[in-house]
């Protein structure tokens, strides 16, 4: 049944070597048939790919109550059109997604972490593309955060930082394998050129399974502790790497410097989160970055959701993302499958 969460199914395959390919903040209270709804995306998609690329199976009730049928176990099945694709990340406006036939892999029974302390972006982007030069077959995430989002996981969760120092940035590495005296030596190899050539200040290689953990959560719960500063506007978007950080100085330039502005994400996969943190909201300040943010994502061809989806709030700005004629076909395929539009009305299409 889709109704399991997150968390469960990956504690019932935990003990037969699986594990499931797709990781979030959120494992705790997730649920499978939302995730594929959203197309949820993740620290671990660097190196499971997108969820839809797991799906080996579905069943879908629609709108009219009938059932498409269409679950397998087969990895290969070139036969016509793969209508479960369009289910994923619809957000619920074609049909109920009820069974799911996903391809777990194995667990990795190597797991490792550092997390390098940063003088600017282009030192992050270097100690990133560093990691996937020398030891690419075992990333599994490749995570940065600026100073601010540091900070307010020390000292609004009480997690404190590894550094004795405060950098500007950080970039957090983790590799995943089968092998762990031949994930470590490449690890440490890549800690040793990491400084060689300048790429970091200073860093912290952990050597146990407490202190790895103790590292990506300082990474996972950046959401929850922005959230006790106040007020945040959330932004999810993907960029060309080089542009990712520029957005999040450009808000702070328009919106002043009165305003809290953060950066933190995913470099495996060009998706940044941006926050925009005031304590309480406002119109006035929504109006300034607001469609600006998503101007400037369409002018550098980005995306303005990467992996949250659009919604209710996202649905009426598709077009920076997406051109008349594809709207024009999503919605020939919503007419198509919901032609009474019973199904989550006003999220995902424009509707102004």
């Amino acid at each position: 049944g889709i109704n399991a969460e997150y968390g469960v199914l990956a504690d019932t395959v935990a003990p037969h070597g699986y594990t499931v390919p797709l990781d979030l903040g959120s494992r705790g209270s997730c649920q499978i048939g939302g995730n594929l709804a959203t197309h949820a995306g993740g620290l671990r998609v660097l190196r499971y790919g997108q969820l839809r690329a797991s799906v080996l199976g579905m069943r879908v009730v629609l709108p009219d109550g009938g059932v498409l049928d269409s679950m397998s176990h087969m990895r290969k099945d070139n036969t016509g059109y793969d209508l479960k694709q369009l289910f994923i990340g619809s957000e619920g406006t074609l049909g109920v997604i009820t069974d799911v036939s996903l391809l777990l892999p194995q667990q990795p029974s190597s797991v490792n972490v550092a997390m390098f302390g940063c003088s600017s972006f282009e030192k992050v982007i270097q100690t990133y593309r560093l990691a996937r030069q020398t030891m690419g077959e075992v990333v599994s995430a490749c995570e940065f955060l600026d100073e601010t989002c540091m900070r307010a996981v020390n000292d609004n969760l009480s997690l404190p930082s590894p550094f004795p120092d405060r950098h500007p940035f950080y970039f957090l590495v983790e590799t995943s394998g089968s092998n762990q005296d031949h994930d470590m030596e490449k690890l440490e190899g890549y800690v040793a050129r990491v400084f060689e050539e300048g790429g970091a200040d200073d860093g912290v290689l952990a050597t146990s399974k407490d202190q790895a953990a103790k590292l990506m959560a300082l990474r996972e719960n950046i959401a929850p502790a922005l959230k006790q500063l106040g007020y945040n506007y959330k932004y999810d978007v993907s960029l060309p790497i080089k542009h990712m950080y520029s957005l999040v100085e450009k808000v702070v330039e328009r919106a002043g410097e009165s305003v809290v502005a953060v950066g933190y994400g995913h470099l495996g996969d060009n998706n940044l989160h941006l926050n925009v943190v005031t304590p309480s909201y406002s119109t006035e300040l929504l109006a300034l970055i607001e469609p600006y943010v998503y101007e400037e994502v369409a002018r550098l061809r980005g995306s303005i959701s990467a992996e949250h989806g659009l919604g209710l709030k996202k649905a009426n700005y598709l077009r920076y993302s997406k051109d008349e004629g594809v709207i024009s076909h999503m919605r020939m395929i919503k007419r198509l499958f919901d032609p009474n539009g019973i199904l989550n009305p006003y999220k995902l299409l424009p509707w102004k």
